[in-house]
């Protein structure tokens, strides 16, 4: 319940004083190309419940149809606009309107989309289900580059192999620690973590 209220008052307050910068990105986002501001993907959360998570466009309308569900490097389907706001991590900001809605949390694994949640095992499903998806956590900071890192696969076929292989088990052995010790003290450690990180970006 504390968590919670946590994450309702920042997320609140995050739009709120933010919401001057998500304006002017979502203009950029509607002059740079013809389509949605927002990129709303199904994403697999709390107990399997799958949700839409929100994020700014950063790929072209067609991206779906034109590869995978990961992205590789220097994407062709990336848009001008977000190459920028992928480096930056700007288009996560939306996802402070999933937190305040309550299908994710500040802090927590990231949610992935249904194909690779199905490759999990049951006890990884279990542990990593039991908690709202986050924004942040401490695979998404180690691996904040990750797309660097499967930049260097000699096809998307090959980068792929290597995020289920070997990315995604690392992530989840981290996401699994974060889990069995959760705690606010922890989330406020990985939420200023994070706010640094950004701000070097």
């Amino acid at each position: 319940m504390l968590k919670r209220l946590f994450d309702i008052a920042l997320s609140a307050l995050g739009l709120i004083l933010l919401s001057p910068l998500l304006i002017c990105i979502a203009l950029w986002i509607k002059f740079d190309t013809k389509g949605p501001v927002f990129f709303r993907q199904q994403r697999v959360g709390l107990k399997g419940a799958l949700f839409g998570i929100h994020k700014f466009r950063t790929m072209t309308t067609d991206a779906a149809q034109r590869g995978l569900q990961i992205t590789v490097g220097d994407d062709p389907r990336i848009t001008r606009a977000g190459r920028l706001l992928r480096r930056t991590k700007l288009d996560e900001l939306p996802q402070l309107i999933d937190v305040l809605i309550g299908n994710m949390s500040l802090v927590g694994p990231r949610p992935e989309v249904p194909k690779y949640v199905a490759m999990y095992s049951a006890a990884q499903r279990e542990k990593v289900l039991s908690v709202r998806p986050g924004i942040t956590d401490p695979a998404s900071l180690q691996y904040r580059d990750e797309s660097s890192l499967l930049a260097a696969a000699a096809s998307p076929a090959e980068a792929e192999r290597t995020y289920i292989e070997q990315i995604m088990p690392a992530k989840l052995k981290l996401s699994i620690g974060y889990v069995e010790g959760m705690s606010l003290a922890n989330d406020a450690r990985l939420i200023m973590a994070t706010i640094r990180h950004v701000w070097m970006r």
